[in-house]
């Protein structure tokens, strides 16, 4: 009962207040429909918590008691301005059937949508936002200064973090090898590698019920989304094609994948659809409320990605054409857009100073005709701008001549970039293909066709009732789909198209199949309505078919548990090193949600065959600060030394389930990823150890170097050489003549080259084997003078296995893609 209090107050009660103020022509949006008035009352509070909760971390002060201290203080406040009159009186509608939709939507889209993944864990940029946002929850700032950072010496910090020296203005490393930003290792500042706004919204959740109410942000946002499509949708085009393009989203794989799924990108849909509809409302139905609500959410728009950018510059090119069609501009939605965009600028070019970065290089390298081309974009609005209020005549002409030359640009483009539009040149096939791909994978042809006609009837018929959100999704699918990455890298990172060209696309197709088309035709009204009505339904069913193992599926199910019991096994006084990203597995995506979620020491390395000089130094020093120094890892690091010594405390395996993901390819199957880790434990030199037999697969993560992951065949634990794999063995002593490998080839077939494997100390040759199918040992001689050598240095010994690799995707056209040498048992020193 408390959570779902403080839901209301943070999601709710600042924006119903201001919705109700006497002010600014209350009785005009009084007279919405119930239904609206809810979702503007939603939409508010959260834009007004998420930026509250942006302006107390940016002050290092945020915690969820002062979020729900200010959101009550403002409600109060503007209760008190308006001396508690928040009745909304006899304009106001009750709810009627037609509230049923939205709320059906909304119970659709928490079906489908929930439960979320379980996605926490680093590498990528979903696991980035759940981390920076538990973290906002947590510490209560956007710069974190951390000290465990802080305390790593200066001669260490490469070791972890090194200096990108392309930055030469100024201080840039990174923290868990992604995800966050090392601005000042003296103090130990870091900051999220993505804006906050997203993150903002999952602390709020983390504050109402923990890593469970976290991941129900993901669902909030896209069954949010899915409602702003249908107020959008049905303002424009009525509300049957409105209803009909929000059911069609809830129902698509891609928006139920993302609606799942950390991105900022489903957070954009909701806030930009609103945003359109409250720019509608303000410049063409002339509510002066809604104008500088328009302004507000697309600075916090702003503040969650940077191609918020194109959308607010698009919106703004629909408001100057507007004006020339006789609608009003209004200054309440200018002034708190130029504030924001003012802190904006400040935002990324002080703490997201890299994130602007990579669009900064993106600008500067536009080819001259681009940039000319969007210059003289620009001068043809600003003519057409103040031609067109001078002269009658001339305005006119832009509202009848425009939408035609717009829906006709658009046919052509569209019927370019689908049918003839071919890589070369500079021109990658994915940019090539980009409306096609889009096409096929994500809604199909026909609706892409029906989406075209609609976009032709909508334009030529509606334009200047939505200029702003008909020019917005012009330009996000002009931009986009010149230059984006479809499929480039697999099917569940091509998202670009999630916040416009998704649910625009299904809501052209739904205005054409509902609308019909204007003209002379052998089919009537009557016969048109139905046809339409039967092409929606089966849009329909193809779309819930396809999503079908999306639903049933929580992708990394189980995670969460398994993370919990690591961080149970690691004290508050501890310190944790996890191995580099080239260790050859996946465990260093365990460090963030150590670090942030569960608030251990965590440092990671950046190579796999670190400096050990440098180490042990390092060591001595953390050794003196810490109660234990672990190290986690599950894939091959070179980290044995006669300095130290290692001892394995603890280990697991698991499988989590994880959706197929080929390049340029429709996903198949859900396929289950192995984690498989050991802690060890780091102590004083062993000097009595002798080079005792090693059991690959268990325990070995120090004494493999570039081999694939822990793997179980047979009933033998083994690993993959790779084309150079190491085995380091912890010393060599003099009397040592024999090195033996229990390999097997793996079933190596005839097509891939023979498993020859050469047997390296050094420089030095010890022989050639040719490994044969089963397990089987294999026997090298130790020439006398390296054993001697190896045992006057003290030092761990690399055995080098050199192999010529096969790709069993390649030669068998199997879902393993791997460059495979041979399985490896065992090694033995005799």
């Amino acid at each position: 009962m408390l959570a779902l209090l403080q839901l209301i107050v943070v999601a709710w009660l600042p924006g119903a207040v201001a919705f109700r103020m006497p002010v600014l022509d209350r009785d005009r949006r009084a007279a919405l429909d119930a239904e609206e008035r809810g979702f503007w009352a939603i939409v508010i509070g959260v834009a007004v918590s998420l930026s509250v909760v942006l302006a107390l971390a940016a002050a290092h002060r945020y915690s969820f008691t002062r979020l729900l201290v200010v959101d009550l203080g403002l409600a109060a406040a503007l209760a008190a301005i308006a001396r508690l009159d928040l009745r909304l009186g006899a304009a106001a509608r009750r709810p009627g059937l037609t509230a049923i939709v939205p709320l059906a939507l909304a119970l659709v889209g928490a079906w489908r949508f929930l439960p979320p993944s379980e996605y926490i864990i680093g590498g990528k940029d979903p696991g980035v936002y759940v981390n920076a946002g538990v973290q906002i929850a947590q510490r209560g700032t956007l710069v974190y200064h951390d000290p465990v950072i802080a305390a790593v010496p200066a001669f260490a910090r490469d070791l972890f973090f090194p200096q990108d020296t392309n930055r030469g203005e100024y201080y840039l490393a990174q923290r868990f090898n992604m995800g966050f930003y090392i601005l000042n290792p003296e103090t130990g500042a870091t900051v999220s590698q993505f804006p906050h706004v997203y993150p903002a919204s999952i602390a709020i959740g983390y504050a109402l019920d923990g890593l469970a109410g976290a991941r129900r942000v993901f669902a909030f946002w896209g069954v949010l989304g899915v409602v702003a499509v249908y107020f959008l949708g049905a303002r424009l085009a009525g509300r049957p094609a409105g209803a009909a393009a929000a059911f069609l989203l809830s129902l698509n794989v891609v928006q139920v994948w993302f609606s799942r799924y950390p991105n900022a990108d489903i957070v954009m849909q909701a806030l930009l659809f609103a945003a359109l509809l409250a720019t509608a409302r303000s410049h063409v139905e002339d509510d002066e409320f809604f104008a500088p609500v328009a302004g507000a959410l697309f600075v916090v728009l702003m503040f969650l990605r940077f191609d918020a950018v194109v959308a607010v510059a698009a919106t703004v090119a629909g408001i100057m054409l507007g004006y020339v069609a006789g609608q009003r501009l209004r200054w309440t939605f200018f002034a708190p857009l130029g504030l924001g965009t003012a802190l904006c600028v400040w935002y990324w070019l002080g703490p997201m100073r890299e994130y602007f970065a990579l669009p900064r290089i993106f600008i500067t390298h536009l080819a001259w005709w681009q940039l000319a081309t969007l210059a003289a974009a620009a001068l043809v609005l600003l003519g057409v701008f103040v031609a067109g209020r001078r002269s009658a005549r001339v305005s006119q002409m832009v509202v009848l001549w425009l939408p035609r030359a717009l829906a006709a640009g658009v046919v052509v483009l569209a019927v370019y970039a689908f049918a003839f539009r071919h890589p070369g040149g500079k021109l990658a096939d994915y940019d090539a293909y980009a409306l096609r791909t889009f096409a096929n994978f994500y809604v199909t042809v026909p609706a892409l066709a029906a989406a075209v006609l609609g976009y032709v009837i909508v334009t030529r018929s509606l334009f200047w009732r939505d200029p702003a959100f008909l020019v917005t999704f012009t330009a996000f699918a002009c931009f986009f789909f010149y230059k984006i990455r479809i499929v480039p890298d697999h099917f569940w990172m091509a998202r670009r198209f999630v916040p416009v060209i998704l649910p625009g696309t299904l809501l052209l197709a739904a205005a054409s199949a509902l609308t019909g088309v204007r003209g002379r035709l052998l089919l009537t009204r009557a016969i048109r309505g139905p046809i339409g009505i039967v092409f929606l339904a089966v849009l329909a069913v193809y779309y819930a078919r396809a999503a079908k193992p999306v639903v049933a599926h929580v992708e990394y199910e189980g995670i969460i548990s398994r993370l919990e019991r690591l961080a149970g096994k690691i004290q508050d006084d501890d310190l944790v090193i996890v191995e580099s990203r080239d260790a050859g597995s996946d465990v260093h995506v365990f460090a963030a949600p150590l670090a942030c979620i569960y608030a251990r020491n965590v440092l990671v390395l950046s190579s796999a065959a670190p400096d050990k000089l440098v180490f042990a130094a390092f060591l001595d020093r953390a050794q003196a600060r810490y109660r234990r120094v672990l190290f986690l890892g599950g894939g091959g690091t070179d980290l044995l030394s006669s300095r130290w010594s290692v001892t394995p405390i603890d280990g697991d395996g698991f499988q989590v389930p994880e959706y197929d993901s080929p390049w340029n390819a429709y996903p198949r199957f859900v396929a289950q990823k192995e984690f498989n880790y050991s802690v060890y434990a780091f102590g004083p030199a062993d000097h009595d150890s002798g080079a005792a037999a090693l059991d690959i697969g268990i325990n070995d993560d120090l004494n493999v170097i570039r081999f694939h992951a822990k793997e179980v065949s047979g009933g033998h634990t083994v690993r993959w050489t790779q084309r150079q794999s190491f085995v380091v063995l912890n010393r060599l002593r003099a009397g040592d003549r024999m090195l033996a490998l229990w390999m097997n080839n793996g079933g190596r077939p005839p097509a891939a080259p023979p498993a020859d494997v050469s047997i390296f100390i050094g420089d030095r040759l010890l022989g050639v084997v040719q490994v044969a199918d089963g397990f089987k040992e294999y026997d090298v001689a130790i020439p006398a003078d390296v054993a001697a050598a190896a045992a006057a240095s003290g030092e761990p010994v690399r055995v080098a296995l050199r192999t010529a690799t096969w790709n069993p995707h390649v030669v068998i056209g199997s879902p393993d893609d791997r460059e495979l040498g041979v399985m490896v048992d065992r090694v033995a020193v005799r």
